[in-house]
């Protein structure tokens, strides 16, 4: 297959994956609570999307390194406001 064609399909896989993370974040700030969203997920999801992450530098693979790049600021944020929620909210955990 073309180099330009995988790298495309690289693209769209981490665009993908990506915004599936929007979704949460937005109903998180919206409904000011993330007690549904598990800590052990969240921690394991942002340790592998780092790792993956590090793995892309290495290849020096735009697509992995792009897409793990924006996932993990999606997933970080995602954390800090649970942190923020449960320590300011009555309702969080």
């Amino acid at each position: 297959m073309p180099p330009d064609i995988v790298t495309a399909i690289g693209y769209v896989a981490g665009t993908l994956t990506t915004i599936s993370f929007l979704p949460q974040l937005i109903k998180t700030w919206r409904c000011k609570s993330a007690k549904e969203i598990s800590w052990a997920m969240l921690l394991a999801f942002a340790l592998g999307v780092t790792l993956w992450l590090i793995y892309g530098i290495f290849l020096r693979s735009a697509p992995i390194i792009v897409a793990n790049a924006a996932t993990l600021t999606l997933v970080v944020l995602i954390l800090a406001l649970k942190v923020y929620y449960h320590f300011h909210c009555k309702d969080e955990e």
